[in-house]
Order: structure tokens, then sequence, then C-alpha cells
């Protein structure tokens, strides 16, 4: 809009200003009234310009400033008003115009020059000036509301964090409880885990593949507290590894599946597919539910509905349903290359 602002002020200046000023015999006043032309002149020019820089954006404030812009108004018709009433030729007499006259003063053909080059000039600079306001405060808006997503967006995250840290470490408690041979596999994956999560944590993006590692790497250490009732299965396929997605969003869906589909004495099975292909990137998660586990919406998945909305408006699809004992997720992300 800055450029656009430009070029219609040098079309006005170069083009719509002398065009307008010619309807008038200026040539005839120049050759006789030269100063009076070339002041007006610049008076037209300056206030075209104030309007623009100073007038208007001083309208939109308020206060002090606001009042400001109202007394350049007056002062500009003040100034106008000064330079149409300066005497530059006494008319001659008209025997017809005598009782006119009396009522009405006479308007010289100069001062209706200049009276209506003011008036184009204001309409014209606070036409292009509310035009450059309105789009410079729709900008300062989108920033602010772009700032406060992003301050969202972290709060999402500081959320999520300590909800995967905590789940975590209590299967790890129980993996040692029980000294299982698994506990130190599991320690190092947990240690790495945690490695991802300080790496990515100051991140607003990182490469997909790093976070469907981190998913592997996941659901290999739930796994290992798992029984032998509950089976896992996860895919993975990921034809474009220089795509990146929002750290922490994916897994949650994948940690919702173990939370709430296990059980230690009742069979189940986890399904968890990870597809990318052509920058669409598609999430599939299936798990039992169980009478009492409930899943529910809780709050790991409604922070993700909001970073989607936030991160991804209009290029996202996240489906969950319950079917046949099921819990369903789909979620569909249309990425950026």
């Amino acid at each position: 809009m800055k450029n656009v602002a430009t070029y219609i002020d040098l079309a006005f200046c170069l083009a719509v200003l002398p065009v307008m000023a010619l309807i008038f015999p200026i040539e005839r006043w120049f050759h006789n009234f030269q100063w009076y032309v070339i002041s007006v002149g610049i008076w037209l020019y300056a206030l075209y310009f104030i309007n623009r820089l100073l007038t208007v954006p001083c309208l939109f404030a308020t206060g002090r400033r606001k009042a400001t812009g109202i007394i350049l108004i007056i002062l500009s018709l003040v100034i106008t008003a000064s330079l149409s009433r300066i005497t530059l030729y006494i008319p001659k007499p008209n025997v017809l115009d005598v009782g006119i006259a009396r009522v009405l003063p006479v308007v010289l053909p100069y001062q209706q020059a200049v009276w209506s080059l003011f008036m184009i000039v204001e309409a014209f600079s606070f036409a292009v000036g509310l035009l450059t306001e309105a789009a410079r405060q729709r900008t300062s808006r989108r920033a602010v509301e772009a700032e406060r997503d992003r301050a969202e967006i972290e709060l999402y995250k500081a959320q999520i964090k300590p909800h995967f840290m905590f789940n975590t470490l209590n299967s790890l408690y129980g993996l040692f409880l029980t000294q299982s041979p698994n506990a130190l596999p599991s320690l190092e994956k947990f240690i790495s885990m945690m490695r991802h999560i300080h790496t990515s944590s100051h991140c607003d993006f990182i490469p997909l593949a790093a976070e469907a590692e981190y998913i592997r790497q996941f659901v290999e250490i739930q796994s290992l507290r798992l029984s032998h009732t509950t089976k896992v299965s996860l895919t993975v396929e990921i034809a474009d590894e220089g795509l990146s997605v929002p750290p922490m969003l994916l897994v949650t869906f994948v940690e919702n599946c173990f939370k709430h589909g296990v059980s230690p004495v009742e069979p189940s099975t986890i399904s968890i597919s990870l597809i990318e292909r052509s920058a669409v990137l598609e999430l599939k998660t299936s798990n039992r539910i169980f009478p009492v586990k409930r899943i529910g919406e809780h709050m790991g998945i409604e922070n993700c509905r909001r970073r989607l909305r936030l991160l991804y408006p209009g290029r996202h699809e996240l489906s969950i349903r319950e079917e046949n004992d099921k819990y369903l997720v789909n979620l569909i992300i249309q990425l950026e290359k």
C-alpha cells in the first residue's frame, strides 16, 4: 500500500493538479501576476502533503493529536481565504451587475480558481490519506494478532511439555519398580526424547523427519511397558524430509492412544500411521475404548485444536470420532514447502 500511495502522489502532483489548473486562464494570470500564481501553487502542493502526512493521521488519533488535525484544517481554510482575498486588480463595474452587487459580494475568477483547486486538493489528499491510514491500521492490527497468536502457541507448548514428561516418567518408574530388563534402554530413549524437546522447544517449526523420529522413539518407549495383550502398529512414510511442522503437535494424538487405549488384562490394538505425500501430511490413530477409560476431550487434544487453528487456518482437517468401540483420529495438514 505504501508504494501505491507513492504512485498516487506522483500522479496527482504531475498530472491531476496541473490538468485541473489548466481549466482556468493560468497562463494569463501567470503573465500578469507571476508571484501570486507561484505562491498559490506552492501552497496547494504543500497542503496536499500536509493533509496526507499530518492531518489525516491526526484525525485518526485521539486526544491532543485529534485536536491538532482539526486545527490544521482550520489553518488551511484561513490561509486559503487569505490568498483568495488578495486584490490583484479591481474589475470594471458592469451596469447589469450593479443591483446584484449590492446583495452578493463580487467573486473574481482567480478567487474562484483558488477555492476550486483548494477543494480538489482537499478531496484528493483526504481520500488517499484515509486509504493509507486504514491500510496502516489494518497492518498494525494484523501484527498485534500475530504476536498474540505467537504468545498463545508458546503457552500451549509450555503446557504440553510437562504433560509428556510426567506420563513418560511414570512409565519409567513402573519399569524400574518391576526391575524390567527394558528399564535402561527405555531410559536412554527417554534422554534422547528430552534432548529433542529441549532443542525443539525454542523453534516454531522443526523438520518433519525429526518429529517423526521422536514419535517412533515415543512409541518404542511406551511399547516396552505394555503386556502381550496390546499390539502396536506404527507406519511412517515421508516423501519430502525438507518439510517442517510445529514441534510437539502430532505426538499428542499418539500419546492419547497409550493413555486411554491400553488394558492390562483385555486385548487391544493401537494403530498409528504418519504419511506425507506431495506436502500433504496425514496422521491416523486408532485405539480401543475401554468403559473405565472413556476418553473425551482432554487438555492435550484441546491445545492441539487451538494450535492447528492458529498455525494452519483453512489448511487442516481434524476428525475425531468413536466407532465400534474404537477411538479414531484423522488429521490432514497442507504443509508449506
